[in-house]
């Protein structure tokens, strides 16, 4: 992404362009960015299941919130902003996904690679194949709260949904989890 230039001062300004317009600034996007591009690719990824389509929901999502940062009028609500984006992003790609396979002549298989030897990735493997087992709120109000390391009141505004739903969702999720978990050990 390239640098953005530097705010001009009133002062220096031409005078058909003498108002500010509120809300966040392509300095301030660069610099969310740049903090926080890894924990949002991390989000999507954990909603979806390939490196590229997770990549494209997270640049997406900062192409959006870049084209309405006139709308986001508190700066400091932008990660929000562009969690939520992904998360609505990361539906769309399923929806779309969902439809392609219906599509589908004959289903493509599903295969690990022979590198896929390592205990630790056989683990993560059964834990993302359980995840992907929950239902749709479940598995968002985990990975938003554990992974995107959010509050419950947090998860509750991100997908718009009362705080006793986050509660019934993440505790009926982590107990099927468990079960899964176990019936592999």
């Amino acid at each position: 992404m390239p640098a953005a230039r530097p705010a001009q001062l009133p002062s220096q300004r031409g005078s058909a362009d003498e108002t500010v317009a509120a809300g966040t600034t392509v300095d301030h996007l660069t610099e969310t960015y740049r903090a926080h591009y890894r924990s949002l690719l991390g989000l999507a990824a954990l909603l979806l299941d390939d490196t590229a389509s997770c990549e494209d929901v997270v640049q997406e999502a900062f192409i959006r919130v870049h084209s309405a940062r006139n709308r986001v009028r508190e700066p400091e609500k932008t990660l929000a902003y562009l969690r939520q984006t992904v998360v609505n992003l990361s539906r769309s790609a399923l929806r779309r996904r969902i439809l392609g396979l219906k599509l589908l002549s004959k289903p493509m298989p599903d295969m690990a690679s022979a590198e896929e030897g390592a205990y630790d990735q056989l683990e993560r493997d059964a834990l993302i194949k359980a995840m992907k087992g929950l239902q749709r709120r479940q598995r968002e109000v985990l990975v938003l709260r554990y992974f995107a390391d959010m509050t419950e009141a947090q998860v509750a505004e991100t997908l718009g949904v009362s705080l006793g739903s986050v509660k019934a969702y993440g505790s009926r999720g982590i107990a099927a989890l468990r079960v899964v978990m176990e019936a592999q050990a």
